[in-house]
This record gives C-alpha cells, sequence and structure tokens, in this order.
C-alpha cells in the first residue's frame, strides 16, 4: 500500500528520491546570486515531470527505471536553479535548451548519477 516512489524536494539542500531500498540524494544547484527563490519548486515539479514526458515514460505502469529517476530530479533541479535567477518567469523567457542541458552536465560533473 502507498506509494513505490517518493520525491522530496529541499530548496537549496537539494532533492532526494526513495524507492523500496533505494535512493538518490543530490545538492542544489550552488547560485553566485539567488534573485528570487518564489516559484523554484513549481519549477522543479515542471522540470521533473516534463523529463519524464519528454522520454515517454508511462507513469501508469508503475515503474521508472532508477536512471531514468535520477536524470528526471537533476532536470528538476536545473530547472528550479534557473528561476532563482531572475523574478518570476523572467528568466524562462531567454532561456535555451542548451543553457539547460550545460547545467545538467554540470550537474553529471560533480554528482554520480
Amino acid at each position: 500500500m502507498g506509494p513505490n516512489t517518493v520525491v522530496i524536494k529541499r530548496g537549496e539542500y537539494g532533492a532526494m528520491a526513495f524507492r523500496g531500498d533505494d535512493y538518490f540524494i543530490m545538492p542544489g544547484y550552488l547560485l553566485e546570486n539567488v534573485f528570487d527563490p518564489t516559484g523554484a519548486g513549481d519549477c522543479f515539479a515542471g522540470g521533473f515531470m516534463g523529463y519524464l514526458a519528454q522520454e515517454g515514460i508511462d507513469l501508469q505502469k508503475g515503474h521508472i527505471d532508477r536512471r531514468e529517476l535520477s536524470r528526471a530530479v537533476i532536470y528538476g533541479s536545473v530547472m528550479g536553479s534557473y528561476c532563482c535567477e531572475k523574478f518570476g518567469v523572467d528568466r524562462f523567457r531567454t532561456l535555451q535548451r542548451s543553457e539547460i542541458d550545460a547545467r545538467f552536465q554540470e550537474f553529471r560533473q560533480f554528482t554520480d548519477f
């Protein structure tokens, strides 16, 4: 009974994903200047779900590969970090996919997932 996967957003401290006996913990992306963190959690959720949708992962089947879950958490964190750089959604008006992928690669360099 209950969910088989839980993702916990921890704001500036990153996020954690738990599934059965497996877990994934990652730090928050360090920004030199935080302009406004309002909405970062919603952006995390959008990045997380957006990655799963992009990959065609069917949540109705109830199984997400650990690697895909970890990548979704990282993309969520990437999007949350961009939200903090300007007021509201202003940063997303100019954000390019190449910037998102570059920040994802930065996460890959300092974490193991």
